[in-house]
């Protein structure tokens, strides 16, 4: 699975990052990201159900884990969390399906 992030202020990307989710030789997934002027940080499944997946990498400045969490069926909470200058820090990014109707993106017919 591969995926694209970008942070727009006033009109402008001021940051990106790429993501990959890759299956490792011994089954476990592995969740790896490319943040813009950051070197590649891989981080492995730590848990794994139907509502949650959580991966790992106990030795990354910050982020430690990442985890993905689907709550009521439709909503998904993305959540980025570990330990930054001695203090417990987590950063959560709700997320809701919507529809990809052309209306709604602002992408005219």
């Amino acid at each position: 699975m591969f995926g694209v992030g970008r942070t727009v202020k006033s009109g402008k990307t001021v940051e990106y990052e790429f993501m990959r989710i890759l299956e490792a030789p011994d089954g476990k997934l592995v969740y790896v990201a490319l943040p813009s002027g950051q070197k590649e940080a891989a981080f492995t499944q730590l848990r794994l159900s139907d509502t949650e997946v959580v991966f790992e990498n106990p030795g990354h400045d910050f982020p430690q884990r990442i985890i993905y969490r689907l709550e009521g069926g439709i909503r998904l909470l993305a959540s980025i969390e570990g330990m930054q200058k001695a203090t417990l820090r987590k950063v959560e990014f709700p997320m809701k399906r919507i529809s990809c109707d052309a209306q709604t993106t602002g992408v005219s017919k």
